[in-house]
């Protein structure tokens, strides 16, 4: 019996103007602006963490996390796609993988290992993702600052990714939420079968 394909979700957030980071890499902004957070408030982190069987992220998050100091993701699995970094630092958690593979062959493999929801992280992974129509939803929490310039969030595709609006929501300290599904083009392969066109006369 074939496992189910995991879903695959985004949740991040970006400056007004789009962007994820500086161009250097730097949140410094973001980090200044969860500084008006309330405490104990997490945008629904949590509670999107708690359904995530799996992490997939570029080696750049990768590195942003681990400068975090305590690692953030717990027991979760961790995969950090990289075709150039051979190995990990030794310090870092047993539950972190190097994977060299394309996006859809990981998600099979990860979705024959009975994982069912993979939280795909980092811009040009992300990008990677969506050009291969496997992003099934999309939460972007828009922080209020415009910076100019800096690592996008989205970048060239090869045809419109058209999304279904699910819900928004505006936080009292100037965060704003958005979370959609990316509707996708129904897979001929897996069309039923059973009604036939009428030969032609």
């Amino acid at each position: 019996m074939t496992s189910a394909v995991a879903k695959c979700s985004v949740f991040i957030a970006t400056s007004l103007d789009g962007f994820i980071s500086r161009t250097d890499g730097s949140i410094d902004w973001l980090d200044e602006a969860n500084t008006r957070v309330p405490k104990g408030e997490d945008c629904g982190y949590e509670q999107f963490m708690s359904t995530v069987d799996a992490l997939v992220m570029g080696r750049h998050t990768f590195e942003l996390a681990r400068s975090f100091g305590e690692w953030p993701y717990g027991h979760t699995p961790v995969f950090v796609l990289s075709s150039r970094v051979t190995s990990l630092p030794g310090d870092v958690p047993n539950t972190v993988r190097l994977s060299c593979e394309e996006p859809a062959t990981l998600v099979a493999q990860l979705s024959a290992q009975n994982m069912k929801h993979l939280y795909i992280d980092g811009g040009v992974t992300i990008q990677r993702f969506l050009a291969s129509a496997l992003i099934d939803e999309v939460t972007i929490t828009r922080i209020p600052i415009l910076i100019g310039s800096g690592r996008p969030l989205f970048g060239p595709l090869s045809q419109d990714v058209r999304l279904e609006h699910i819900s928004t929501h505006a936080f009292n300290f100037g965060f704003v939420q958005s979370k959609y599904r990316v509707i996708k083009a129904p897979n001929p392969l897996m069309q039923p079968t059973g009604h036939k066109r009428p030969a032609a006369d």
